[in-house]
């Protein structure tokens, strides 16, 4: 791989996992917050609703490419419980940033993640682009990771709108790097948004099955099954670092 000259990597189960109970503690702080703030209804029955929304309004951003918002949940939950609250209400930003406070507690890097970005950092354009509805919670997620530093550009589909594998997204980070996409490599865990949208858009994809080898959960969004007609024979495979740096010509 001497052509290449600049890598571009995903977020969320390719450098980093969460741990079972996040989810789990993320809603309930969500729930917990709009309590605080006075709406009165039954814990598990807004847990169902609120979980409703989110799948009926992720498959749409499947058919749009427009990415969704965890805002919009709320609000439908909501409504649908009788409270009839817009996704713009301050009451509904104060419930996300304590839905987004739990993976701060429950979030761990992959292992050696840093040591490899600084043995890449220098000699490649290194970018991250992740699918993240809500961008202030990635961004400082990979504050708390010590992971900014290594990345120029971070693009969050939550902040420009669309979301993996629309060509939008990956045209930015082309164009934010500043090099031929032929020259690019995208490492992701997800078959559909990040190996078939790299390669819709030009780039050459690596597929990151840590999280998928080790049978670790997959929070948050889901993993998307293999498609039946792609062969994964063409697309390079790590589990490990060391298996991508080898794969680079090794560090």
């Amino acid at each position: 791989m001497d052509n290449i000259r600049a890598i571009g990597f995903d977020f969320f189960n390719t450098l980093i996992t969460v741990s079972p109970p996040a989810m789990a503690e993320a809603v309930g702080r969500l729930t917990a917050s709009l309590q605080e703030s006075g709406l009165l209804f039954d814990q598990k029955v807004f847990f169902n609703t609120h979980k409703e929304a989110a799948i009926r309004l992720i498959k749409e951003t499947k058919l749009t490419g427009r990415e969704t918002h965890n805002r919009f949940w709320i609000s439908s939950a909501l409504n649908t419980l009788g409270h009839p609250i817009l996704p713009e209400d301050p009451l509904i930003a104060k419930a996300v940033t304590a839905y987004f406070s739990a993976f701060f507690d429950y979030c761990r890097l992959i292992p050696g993640t840093i040591e490899m970005l600084e043995k890449l950092k220098g000699v490649y354009r290194l970018g991250l682009l992740s699918n993240f509805t809500h961008a202030p919670a990635a961004k400082d997620l990979l504050e708390l990771m010590g992971l900014t530093p290594y990345f120029d550009p971070i693009i969050i589909s939550g902040e420009i709108g669309y979301r993996k594998p629309h060509p939008i997204v990956f045209e930015s980070l082309v164009e934010k790097l500043g090099v031929e996409r032929e020259r690019i490599l995208y490492v992701g865990d997800d078959p559909d948004p990040d190996i078939i949208g790299a390669l819709q858009a030009g780039l050459r994809p690596i597929w990151m099955t840590y999280v998928k080898d080790h049978h670790l959960p997959v929070v948050p969004g889901y993993i998307s099954k293999e498609p039946k007609d792609f062969s994964y024979q063409q697309v390079p495979r790590i589990s490990r670092w060391e298996d991508f740096l080898s794969l680079l010509g090794g560090f």
